[in-house]
This record gives structure tokens, sequence and C-alpha cells, in this order.
């Protein structure tokens, strides 16, 4: 098959004015997509500053054809599932038509990609990030929703997870299908190493600031005990809200000379911290496969990171290391073998070569590409 195709990406999580970053990565494999077919965007959500029970927003970002609903925010349930259904009517028409749906989120957006299939013959595959598929975070998933979810990934043509951790935690969980990794997206041609300035060893840790899953505070009570042991030291916290952990590090007694807090900044903007960063930093209790590690490596960047969920899958050896979640002792320890350059690492070129031949935008296309045709000629 060497037509053009018109795919639908329905997306559950997607950039917006409500979330800016919600779903960022998914609008890096959209990007991707539509190197090789046109792609159009379907997103909907609930919008308290919303005076309309349905606006519709249109526009044509990064080469992709984006809509998206913004729903006048109810409690009804059911008047929510109504305005959901009546907007998707509407943005279907904008669409016009399409060869197949590419669903990313299983629930509950996949309940209009199994409408489109069993109305209209549309066949999907499903991308799927989220972590909460895992043990124990699973547990907490209602019947209602693993029932429904079953029915939606037995109708997919193909469900394509990030890492083969999240595959094995969705199939323990039951949701039967036929599976393919599909990995995040980097856009290797921004993110490539650069000569670093000469100065403070800078230590940088992006993130979306939640600490229940990314552990700030943990970072923190090391920056506090290596503060002593370092005399040229910066520790950059970015991400949205981050002034929020200020009054903790002042609690601590760390220098605010030897560390930043910085609120969210465009994506674009995220290049120059890691090309110019000595380390990247994610402490997290539980991922997938966070793009930010990949974008550190494209940037000859070594990471240390905590050993959970898919991270280990895409971690050579000698980009850095991976620690047990919570063990502050040991990241401080490896904190400082850095800083003493007593870590051997690859260069920064085979950081970036390996992060350009498995996640550039040209290799996460491809892989869509055969799975679209697969799906379609069958």
């Amino acid at each position: 098959m060497n037509r053009k195709l018109h795919i639908l990406f329905l997306c559950g999580w997607y950039p917006s004015r409500v979330f800016p970053n919600n779903g960022d990565f998914i609008h890096r494999h959209a990007k991707a997509v539509s190197l090789k077919h046109k792609v159009s965007i379907i997103h909907i959500i609930s919008d308290e500053n919303n005076m309309k029970n349905i606006e519709i927003v249109s526009d044509k970002i990064d080469g992709v054809h984006t809509h998206i609903a913004y729903l006048k925010k109810t409690r009804n349930p059911l008047q929510k599932g109504n305005q959901f259904l009546k907007a998707y009517k509407i943005l279907l028409k904008k669409v016009g038509f399409f060869d197949m749906i590419h669903l990313n989120e299983l629930f509950p957006f996949g309940v209009l990609a199994l409408y489109s299939k069993w109305l209209s013959k549309k066949p999907f595959i499903i991308s799927e990030h989220w972590t909460d598929y895992k043990f124990p975070l699973s547990n907490k998933i209602s019947k209602i929703q693993k029932s429904i979810s079953k029915i939606i990934a037995k109708n997919a043509s193909f469900i394509c997870p990030v890492t083969s951790d999240l595959k094995n935690s969705m199939q323990i969980f039951g949701l039967k299908g036929t599976y393919k990794i599909v990995e995040n997206v980097v856009d290797t041609e921004v993110f490539f190493p650069i000569k670093k300035d000469a100065g403070k060893f800078t230590i940088i840790h992006i993130s979306n600031m939640n600490d229940a899953h990314k552990n700030v505070s943990g970072i923190l009570n090391v920056v506090q005990k290596i503060q002593e042991k370092t005399s040229t030291i910066l520790v950059k916290i970015i991400g949205e809200n981050a002034m929020k952990y200020v009054a903790l590090a002042n609690d601590l007694n760390i220098n605010p000379e030897i560390i930043e807090f910085i609120n969210h900044v465009p994506h674009r903007e995220i290049i120059a911290h890691l090309q110019q960063a000595n380390l990247f930093v994610l402490f997290s209790n539980f991922e997938n496969l966070p793009c930010v590690i990949l974008e550190a490596f494209a940037c000859g960047t070594p990471v240390i990171s905590t050993n959970v969920g898919g991270i280990n899958e895409y971690f050579p050896n000698d980009f850095g290391v991976l620690i047990p979640p919570k063990d502050e002792q040991k990241l401080e320890i490896e904190i400082l073998k850095f800083y003493h350059k007593k870590k051997g690492l690859a260069s920064k070129e085979k950081m970036h070569t390996y992060i350009n031949e498995h996640f550039s935008e040209n290799a996460i296309a491809d892989k869509f590409h055969n799975l679209y045709v697969k799906t379609l000629e069958t």
C-alpha cells in the first residue's frame, strides 16, 4: 500500500488550553506519523471556563490537523456522555473521510472508537502510556471500566504500549489483543549534543512536579546532603509549579545559590537546559518510558534514574546508572561519582546515534506505517 492515508488520532490526552502539557508525547507521535500520512486530531475536554455547551477550535499545528471540542462542565454523567458523543459527531464531520483510527488512551475514548468501528466499519489501533495498569495501581480501576476496556482491547487491530513492561501489566490486567511495542518519539533534529559551557556542574530534573510520582522531595533531600561535599554545583528543578518546592528547600537549608526552581517552560526551551546539563536525574516511584530520559540521551547528557517501569529496556549501561526507587543514599553516591568523574560513559555522539536509530520521528513513523498497512489489509 503506497497511497497516503488519512489517520484519525482520537486522543483522551492531548495539549489544550485546559492542560497545555497533557499528552504532549501523543502530539509527538502524531507529528511523526504526519511525515508519511495526513493526520487529524480529535480531542474532547471539559472546560470549567467554557460558557457554551460545545466550543470547537480547529488549527494546523506542526503539520497536524487539530480539532478540539471544549465542553461546558457538568457533574451529570449522562449529560456529560451525551455532550461527548455530540461533540464527537460534530468533529467527525469536520475531519471528513479518514481511513482508520489511532486511539490514544484506551479508556474512556475507546468507546468512541468502538462507535466508529461498529457504525462506520473504521478499524483502530491503540497507543497506550497509562501507568495505572501496573499493579497495585490497577486495583483502583473499577470493574465497569475493566469490563469495557476488555471489549475495546479485543476490538483493536493492534495494541501498542510504549514498553514491554506496560504490555505485561496490561496483559496481567486482562486486556487481550495483538501487542506491538511502539516507543515514544524524540525529535533528534533539535535534541542533539553541543559543547557544554565550562563552570558549575549542573544537575537537572524535569517533570510534572507530582511528588507521589516523581519524588522531587527525595531529590531535594539528597541535594541538602551533597551541597557540603561539592564546591561548584547547580541544581535546576524544572516543571509546572516547581516553585512550590522552594519552601521545602528553605526548610532543608539548601543554599539558594546552588538551586533554581523554574516553572513550566515551552518544550523547545527544554533543549538548551538538557544540552548544557552535566547530569539529568529522575527519581520516580513509577514510570513507563519518560520522553525526557530519551531527550537527555539525544543531547549527550547522562542520566541517573530509578529502575522502574520500562526504563531499563532502553537504558544502555554506559549512558548512566539505574538505582532503586526511594534509595536516597544510592542517589547521593551516584551523583558524587558523576561529579568526581568516576563513571565511564559513552560519547555524546554514541548517545545521540542510539536515540536517532530507535526513537527519531522517522523510526517511529515507519513502525506505525507498517501497523496501519497491516490493519487495512486484513
